[in-house]
């Protein structure tokens, strides 16, 4: 009788550390899984960042040149000369 309970303490304590084992692996993996998903959402933002920082770039040599500049302000912010008639045309989108 005394053997059995031996035996059925061991296998109690064998389950209840596997139980707990899979249980610290389990959460690990959740815990891995949202890692990874943050640093696949940090590189998407990391490759639009450096495209528009490229785009930026590009703009800042081209508003070098007067011709430029004056086209980019007449475009974006509508500027014109005193003697100027302006229409503004904007397609549907």
């Amino acid at each position: 009788m005394d053997a059995r309970l031996v035996k059925r303490f061991w296998i109690a304590a064998t389950l209840l550390i596997v139980v707990f084992t899979l249980f610290v692996v389990g959460r690990n993996v959740v815990h891995a899984i949202r890692i990874q998903r943050q640093i696949n959402a940090l590189n998407r933002q990391k490759t639009a960042f450096q495209a528009k920082i490229t785009a930026d770039s590009l703009l800042l040599r081209q508003l070098r040149y007067d011709e430029y500049l004056e086209e980019y302000a007449r475009e974006h912010f509508r500027m014109r000369r005193p003697d100027d008639h302006v229409y503004i045309i904007e397609e549907p989108r």
